[in-house]
């Protein structure tokens, strides 16, 4: 039976290659809804295809519109396939959404999603295709990648299942014209940042933009990276190490000195954003995505992470890494009339072509997965963030990269608590180390 499929599998992939190009007939039938259906005319015959995608390139993430472009030409160049896209911001919500649809067989054919401990619920429901099989048929599938990239990719399983686009570094964007126009000397210790956040506040402008109701994620990792050094920040813990506790208590700190807006527990993130980008904040700490949305491109820097007091981390060391990638599940490989065109969408969102667009429109400065050539003309920001990146001490992946969703999630959900002191930080890590181990086993 199984030999039976790949015969039949092998004679519309054929069919497909050999009439993909031939253009649109003038009549069709079968119902695109299921990915199937033909179209007539001039003697050719098109097979028609409706792929369902979903990424996590939406809202304000400035690789958007490369995605929806390279979408675009896609179909243009493949007139009897549809994309049907679904793409959001990645928040918590709609990773919880992710691993519900895979759950309940409402999985799409392609997915962009993480590769990491976040991606260990869809990965569980064994959904999802490997690499190695694929390249069985398709031997010339993420031919541009960059072995190293695609080692980092690498399922916590120790298998391969997605190709990546671009890496990405954590980093402070601050607005150097504020720093200048107030004599404040750019942080390069906590005794610096106090300075400065002690400064902005007496002339009122904002510290730090950042709502730690929606995304407080950069400020729990690199607070805890310093605060606890390189390899214990590595580490998973069976309970809550001092130093873990130590970093997320200087939330409270860092908003009982006012380093933070007063609206920090209900905005979200494009609001705050838009403080820093119309100059009401001085800071803000992101990732490298950022810089290709900073609208101030000649008076925007990004440096390393100032520290916290007594810290144990070297200075400079920063977070980052390779942690996403398309994936083709296998509804879309074991559908003969979708499984071609499921690997071409790949490999046009991450061959070399597909990956320079996203990585210039990163700035030019993340991490690119395929070999990539300098840019003429890239901003002042560009060049200091590809400087800064290129001076990282040492490079960290996030806390969620190593425990389960659900315990970084119940992290997530208490960062205003903590900040307010009205739960325990050493409480929430040991609930959260402790719900990880359970769901591991």
């Amino acid at each position: 039976m199984l030999k039976t499929k790949k015969v039949l599998a092998a004679i519309i992939a054929a069919t497909m290659v050999a009439t993909v190009f031939t253009g649109c007939g003038s009549s069709s039938t079968g119902d695109s809804g299921t990915g199937t259906g033909t179209e007539t005319g001039n003697d050719t015959k098109v097979e028609k295809v409706t792929l369902n995608t979903v990424s996590m390139f939406g809202g304000t993430d400035p690789n958007a519109e490369v995605y929806q472009e390279i979408n675009k030409e896609f179909m243009a160049a493949n007139e009897n396939i549809t994309i049907e896209d679904n793409s959001q911001s990645s928040d918590e919500e709609w990773k919880a959404k992710v691993a519900t649809d895979f759950a309940s067989g409402n999985e799409p054919d392609v997915i962009q999603f993480f590769t990491d401990a976040t991606a260990n619920a869809i990965v569980a429901t064994d959904k999802l295709m490997a690499v190695e099989d694929i390249k069985k048929e398709y031997p010339d599938y993420a031919k541009d990648t960059l072995p190293a990239a695609l080692d980092a990719v690498t399922n916590t399983d120790g298998i391969q299942r997605a190709i990546p686009t671009t890496g990405y570094w954590e980093g402070l964007f601050c607005n150097k014209d504020l720093f200048d126009q107030y004599n404040i000397e750019l942080p390069t210790d906590w005794a610096s940042l106090e300075t400065a956040i002690k400064t902005f506040k007496e002339n009122g402008i904002i510290p730090f933009a950042v709502s730690l109701n929606n995304v407080p994620h950069y400020f729990v990792e690199y607070l805890m990276l310093y605060s606890a050094g390189e390899e214990s920040y590595t580490s998973v813990p069976e309970i809550a190490p001092a130093e873990w506790t130590k970093g997320l208590e200087t939330f409270k700190t860092l908003r009982d000195m006012g380093a933070f807006p007063e609206d920090t527990d209900t905005v979200d993130e494009a609001y705050v954003i838009e403080l820093f980008n119309n100059k009401q904040a001085a800071m803000i700490l992101d990732g490298s995505w950022r810089t290709g949305g900073v609208t101030d491109q000649e008076n925007t820097v990004v440096i390393s992470f100032p520290g916290v007091e007594n810290q144990k981390a070297q200075e400079g060391a920063m977070v980052g890494g390779i942690s996403s990638g398309f994936y083709i599940t296998k509804k879309a490989w074991e559908d003969p009339a979708k499984r071609e065109a499921a690997v071409k969408f790949v490999e046009a969102h991450t061959g070399k072509e597909g990956v320079t667009k996203y990585w210039i429109a990163g700035g030019s400065v993340g991490q690119a997965a395929v070999a990539v050539e300098p840019v003429d003309g890239m901003s002042a920001l560009a060049v200091n963030a590809l400087e800064y990146s290129s001076s990282a001490k040492s490079i960290s992946a996030p806390t969620d990269s190593r425990i389960d969703p659900e315990a970084y999630k119940y992290i997530i959900a208490n960062v205003v608590k903590i900040s307010t002191g009205a739960v325990s930080a050493e409480d929430v890590l040991n609930e959260a180390l402790k719900l990880s181990a359970e769901r591991a086993n």
